[in-house]
């Protein structure tokens, strides 16, 4: 659902907000909600999380507004390789999702939630390995749910469950911790390569966890960094392995987010811009849906024919929207 908001820039021609639902819960919600912008190169996405303060959002804002306003950077390709996520589901659903994932053959499982146990993401990191078959690849998030020990014991265990499944070690383990200091010291203690996202997504210097040794690999987002270019620049000067990932956006977000995997120089990873599959409708009559394993790299119409009278919707990202402005 998308309705209509006031548009209080002069170098846009629309603004929306949406609302879309979720098939299941996943980041502890179940509906996805944001903005759209219309602008002369196309639409651009701002959809901060609602745990993101004004200030923080902003630099959602700034990104949304230059993919409506700029054109995509120059493309180093015309397709990029992405993975399946999977949330935190029963085995026997997470190995269905990995056969309906439009041919990709690495996934992203989703651990430490909750409303799991770690005896859990073993039997679901198992069931996706062993759909995936003895070529795939599993990479596991913990969105930074452990201290150092908690850290090292389970990524051990999962490590046993991958092989379990048939897959020979895990491909990384995406933020096991908070900070940058933990990071360093469980990537110093377990065989796996760490991915650093929210020690980059959301910090004040994202290119810290580079320098302190603390990651393998970088989980760039285009969104939290404020735009493209900035995601493009933060990805090359870290120095590390590259990931451009979807901060669960719409397919107008998915699709700068291809752009800006499009545009690196070297991509080493499968990237985690699939997540469209997880809404059970788009704010597009054609969602960025991987074909193959991969996602094309065009813009996205929004279909504004789906507009409708959401006064509440409106007006709390009316108000938002006047928030983020002041930074």
């Amino acid at each position: 659902m998308i309705t209509e908001l006031d548009n209080p820039f002069d170098q846009l021609k629309r603004v929306f907000a949406y609302s879309l639902p979720l098939r299941r819960k996943f980041r502890r919600i179940t509906v996805r909600e944001g903005l759209l912008f219309e602008g002369e190169a196309g639409w651009g996405e701002a959809a901060p999380f609602w745990d993101y303060d004004a200030q923080e959002s902003s630099r959602w804002l700034r990104a949304g507004l230059a993919a409506a306003t700029t054109a995509f950077p120059a493309a180093k390709r015309e397709q990029v390789p992405v993975n399946v996520t999977i949330p935190v589901t029963a085995p026997e659903v997470a190995a269905q999702l990995v056969k309906e994932s439009g041919g990709c053959t690495t996934a992203k499982v989703k651990v430490a939630d909750p409303g799991s146990s770690l005896r859990g993401d073993c039997e679901r990191v198992a069931a996706v390995a062993s759909a995936l078959g003895p070529q795939g690849k599993v990479r596991v998030d913990a969105n930074a749910a452990w201290d150092t020990d908690q850290a090292v014991k389970a990524i051990g265990e999962l490590q046993a469950a991958v092989r379990d499944g048939g897959i020979d070690g895990l491909e990384y383990v995406e933020q096991p911790c908070p900070t940058v200091s933990e990071l360093a010291q469980v990537r110093r203690q377990v065989e796996p390569k760490i991915a650093a996202d929210e020690s980059i997504r959301r910090a004040e210097d994202p290119l810290a966890v580079a320098r302190a040794g603390a990651a393998d690999v970088a989980v760039v987002k285009v969104a939290p960094l404020g735009g493209i270019e900035r995601a493009v620049e933060v990805a090359h000067e870290s120095g590390l392995e590259l990931v451009i990932s979807s901060a669960l956006d719409s397919s107008v977000g998915i699709s700068a987010g291809v752009a800006a995997a499009a545009a690196l120089d070297h991509l080493d990873h499968a990237c985690g811009l699939a997540t469209v599959a997880l809404f059970t409708q788009d704010v597009t009559k054609e969602s960025l849906l991987p074909t193959a394993g991969t996602l094309p790299l065009r813009r996205i119409e929004v279909d504004t024919t789906q507009g409708q009278d959401a006064p509440a919707l409106a007006a709390r990202w009316q108000k938002r929207l006047k928030e983020m402005m002041r930074y």
